[in-house]
């Protein structure tokens, strides 16, 4: 290989520092009458408050209970992959935000954010899973929509190769100060800013200040799905929407399910197929762990289809158990 077409990236202290909705996931399994009977968005997200979350626990059936969030699940498989990640997040002083706090410092992710004292409680997000593995998610956010500026360390950013910003967290006027905070540090250190899009982004009242940080140059690289793009871009097709997003976005990259993923880079497409699983068990985090095996494979030099294979590779791992995060050896089946 020419290593001079693949130069070494450059050494930080971090490669990655992810913001993001710091929850601890409920998961169950159910059928599509009671999808119905609930008026759940199947595939989506919805927002609830803490009396919807309450009703809609007690109706669901047994469950299993651990650390999620998209960033948080990102960097969790990032860290696996044998990057070196931190997180900002803010949870409650409770029961479950110990949980959290324990399980990302665990997984080897940095998380040093103070819990809050009082206020919300720590977030959760209720996942309800249907036969074919689709994933329905209903998100009490809690505490993890009350991140304050002051929760953004200067160093911590200036440290990290790339600064990951979780949609979800845009929307609420305090958590969304605390990223344009962590952007405008990024941006002055010339440092690369991520973010993923999410359901609740291309909403009305958040689609709209998302939109002018991109057109401001805020963004170097946005990971989507194809209806997330579609919808940010106001684009009838995929080939509508990266002419769109490409003058403003210098990486565009697009989860297409069962098609694959494709990355738009310097004028140039690539596209990579899915990788086969043998039976899709639940669809929650696929495109968190694509992002972080696309991103642990960026920070290790590796070439634009190798990224996106080992993205692949990541959520097809994801998508073979129930839950967001992995279960196998990453490092081992992605080799960087």
């Amino acid at each position: 290989m020419d290593l001079s077409q693949n130069p070494a990236p450059a050494r930080h202290a971090t490669d990655i520092l992810a913001m993001g909705d710091a929850l601890v996931d409920v998961i169950a399994t159910c059928d599509d009458d009671f999808l119905t009977r609930f008026d759940l968005p199947r595939g989506a997200m919805q927002l609830l408050d803490e009396p919807q979350a309450l009703a809609l626990y007690d109706a669901m059936g047994s469950a299993r209970e651990m650390s999620g969030g998209s960033a948080a699940n990102s960097m969790a498989g990032a860290a696996a992959m044998g990057a070196d990640v931190a997180f900002v997040g803010q949870v409650a002083d409770d029961q479950l935000g110990t949980i959290f706090t324990h399980d990302m410092r665990a997984l080897g992710v940095r998380f040093d954010t103070p819990p809050l004292t009082d206020g919300p409680a720590t977030g959760r997000c209720l996942i309800l899973v249907t036969p074919d593995g689709e994933r329905t998610m209903n998100t009490c956010p809690g505490a993890a929509h009350c991140l304050p500026r002051e929760a953004v360390d200067e160093a911590a950013v200036r440290a990290a190769a790339i600064l990951y910003l979780e949609g979800y967290l845009f929307g609420p006027e305090l958590s969304r100060q605390a990223m344009f905070r962590a952007i405008d540090i990024a941006r002055e250190a010339e440092k690369t800013v991520a973010f993923t899009l999410s359901e609740s982004v291309c909403l009305p009242g958040r689609k709209e200040p998302l939109q002018q940080l991109i057109a401001a140059g805020g963004i170097d690289l946005i990971f989507a799905n194809e209806s997330e793009a579609l919808q940010l871009a106001g684009a009838a097709d995929l080939d509508n929407a990266v002419e769109r997003l490409s003058a403003q976005v210098g990486t565009l990259v697009f989860t297409r399910g069962p098609a694959g993923a494709l990355a738009f880079e310097k004028g140039v497409m690539t596209e990579v197929p899915a990788i086969s699983v043998p039976q899709v068990i639940d669809t929650t985090g696929a495109g968190d762990l694509f992002a972080a095996g696309f991103l642990a494979a960026r920070c290790k030099g590796h070439p634009i289809d190798r990224q996106l294979m080992t993205g692949g590779i990541a959520a097809a791992e994801i998508i073979s158990h129930f839950g967001a995060r992995p279960v196998a050896d990453l490092a081992e089946l992605v080799k960087l």
